[in-house]
């Protein structure tokens, strides 16, 4: 990326040839932000293989060098690249024109949690003045799953779940950006919550294994 053609021939390559279980796009390259009308190509080359695509936040582009760094990126930026990224696919009903595909949003669902009510708020007025065509939401967030990497707890479980189904929520570790010490002391925590908080207990095996389990088959 953005060489479309060229990505399309490492997609198909490593699904067709390699066998790979998905791919992982950025939300942005060089300023092309995914929901861009340039990449319904590859979207389309994806659909027909019924990929699996993990997100990954990048850095924005361009750069404002100053303000990364006063807040570094993966405590401001990164939350914001995701959301922005979502967003794009959605207000363009990307997920929903090509829905073979399902996507795997980083950390939590980032933002999205708290902009998904106000895009749906705000749709009829962006409508109003034709700055977006209808939005298919039902089928736009049944394409997402949502890893738990990064600052989870029960709070931001229930949180997410305003959004999504417990079937659409998957443990994530964000390794290697977080020492496996970390990580250990975070799976036992989520562990534990999720044993022992009774509203969260019955989702407790889909979280951790079986959601993936499925998704990837």
């Amino acid at each position: 990326m953005p060489n479309v053609d060229a990505a399309i021939r490492e997609a198909v390559y490593a699904l067709d040839t390699l066998k790979a279980d998905g791919i992982k796009l950025a939300t942005n390259v060089g300023g092309q932000y995914l929901g861009a009308p340039e990449l319904d190509t590859l979207f389309s080359v994806l659909n027909e293989r019924r990929a699996v695509i993990i997100l990954h936040p990048h850095r924005p582009e361009p750069v404002n060098r100053q303000v990364m760094q006063q807040t570094p990126l993966a405590m401001q930026e990164y939350l914001a690249e995701t959301t922005r990224a979502v967003s794009n696919m959605i207000t363009r009903n990307v997920l929903a024109r090509y829905n073979n595909i399902k996507v795997v949003v980083p950390h939590c669902g980032a933002y999205l949690p708290l902009a998904v009510p106000r895009m749906k708020s705000l749709t009829p007025v962006m409508q109003a003045n034709k700055m977006v065509a209808e939005i298919d939401w039902e089928a736009n967030l049944a394409a997402l799953y949502y890893d738990l990497a990064g600052a989870h707890s029960p709070e931001v479980i229930r949180m997410m779940l305003t959004i999504t189904t417990p079937g659409h929520l998957l443990y994530g570790s964000d390794y290697p950006y977080v020492a496996p010490k970390i990580l250990t002391l975070s799976l036992a925590r989520m562990k534990q919550y999720l044993t022992d908080e009774p509203d969260l207990a019955p989702f407790r095996e889909m979280i951790l294994y079986q959601n993936a389990h499925q998704l990837f088959k």
